[in-house]
């Protein structure tokens, strides 16, 4: 029981209740945040939210649904909004985009490699690099914004000519093209669902990881730049939570994957399910691919500073000449800080 577990003193410290706003539906990458909840959580289908007591702690948890459930609005629009909201899941390619108007520090890194992936299905193809794809001249269909497709096209990587924006998620038009195409797709989710749940493609699909050459934190968990302040005493005792929270999850997620099957079936989700081998196998691959893993200085959650550096450099360009300023001289300690994190915490 979380209660018994996660049982720093958070009463006066931090707010009585705790909101995160989620980017999308309760989902196995954010398992870290129901992990906090315990079983038995209410599950608000009216606010798209669940909340309850954080472990033993003496504040309640909310965590808000985001994605279809706000209308797309972007996490960091949404903070902007409501006064209320402490922290929220932000990509840090979004936490740069909005550095200028609606600026985001983040806190922890709940994942160290970025499970944004490319699949296809050709057996042919056996892509290893962003410009093995490009010069195959292979299609790229992914969804429209997806601001690492700017930074492929501007290092040469792919071509333009060659990609379409219109991916919301559906798999018809991976399987009308019999897997010749190169789609956009979260690793523990779309390979999973094609072999298992779209019974007209039904086998794996080979795949690439973008985080080599696209080092995004994402999904990473980020503050409102001007709440740091004021939460200072607060973050310094709830950041080790998730720490302790992300690595109790990894390692027995069974009781949190309850949760999420429960949210969701319970949700408005307009379609978006889970299913225990969905779950089971996202786990696997958060393990084996090193989704949830230390940072660099061995700790679970840190950021390394190289790598948000190098992020910067790709992104400032791209968004500037789509008319979104980024801060000007946006510094990797704007967009993410490691000072809240337990250091001895980490991944056996």
């Amino acid at each position: 029981m979380p209660s018994s577990r996660y049982t720093t003193p958070l009463k006066g410290i931090c707010p009585d209740q705790v909101i995160v706003q989620a980017g999308w539906w309760p989902e196995i990458d954010d398992g870290f945040l129901y992990q906090l909840l315990g079983p038995n959580p209410t599950i608000d289908k009216g606010k798209n939210r669940v909340f309850g007591q954080l472990g033993g702690t003496g504040v309640t948890l909310e965590i808000r649904a985001g994605g279809p459930a706000v209308g797309f609005q972007p996490v960091s629009s949404l903070m902007a909004q409501d006064d209320d909201i402490l922290a929220g899941v932000v990509g840090m390619d979004e936490a740069v985009q909005h550095s200028g108007s609606q600026p985001t520090v983040a806190v922890f890194a709940s994942y160290e490699k970025s499970p944004l992936a490319f699949i296809w299905g050709d057996p042919a193809w056996n892509f290893t690099s962003i410009a093995d794809i490009g010069r195959a001249d292979a299609p790229v269909l992914a969804s429209t914004g997806a601001a690492y497709l700017d930074v492929f096209e501007r290092e040469g990587l792919l071509n333009s000519s060659r990609i379409d924006t219109s991916y919301q998620g559906d798999p018809a038009r991976f399987v009308a093209a019999d897997g010749k195409i190169v789609q956009q797709a979260f690793i523990t989710n779309e390979p999973y669902r094609l072999q298992h749940d779209v019974k007209a493609w039904g086998k794996p699909v080979k795949y690439l990881l973008l985080g080599d050459e696209y080092p995004v934190y994402l999904p990473s968990l980020a503050v409102p730049a001007d709440k740091l302040t004021a939460n200072r005493s607060c973050l310094g005792k709830l950041v080790p939570l998730f720490q302790q929270a992300q690595r109790d999850y990894v390692t027995d997620p069974g009781p949190t994957n309850q949760l999420l099957l429960r949210a969701v079936a319970t949700l408005n989700t307009s379609g978006f399910t889970l299913s225990p081998g969905l779950l089971a196998d996202g786990n696997a691959k958060q393990k084996s691919l090193g989704l949830i893993a230390n940072g660099k200085d061995g700790v679970l959650g840190s950021f390394d500073t190289a790598r948000v550096q190098k992020l910067i450099g790709q992104l400032t360009p791209v968004f500037e000449a789509k008319g979104t300023e980024p801060k000007p001289g946006l510094a990797p300690s704007d967009l993410a800080t490691n000072e809240f994190l337990d250091k001895s915490i980490s991944l056996g």
